[in-house]
């Protein structure tokens, strides 16, 4: 979705491999969590932000939980470790 669904900030394949040649992985971190699809991780942001309060670690985005409920439906049984 967009803007108005609250969707996130698109980047494509190439601007990743860009930012991993330059070693921005915090950067990327972000971009690929906070600001990708992770709703609670972005408000959390925010808040941290107008608050002077250190980042939160990021959430599991969407995409992700699209994946696991996809291999899922093939049959593998996936669990994660913390």
């Amino acid at each position: 979705g967009g803007k108005a669904q609250f969707g996130g900030q698109r980047f494509g394949e190439m601007e990743v491999w860009a930012l991993e040649a330059y070693g921005a992985s915090s950067i990327l971190r972000e971009i690929l969590t906070v600001k990708s699809d992770d709703v609670l991780g972005r408000a959390k942001t925010y808040e941290s932000i107008v608050k002077g309060e250190a980042m939160p670690e990021p959430g599991l985005p969407e995409s992700f939980n699209v994946l696991l409920h996809e291999l899922k439906g093939l049959g593998l049984d996936v669990k994660l470790e913390e």
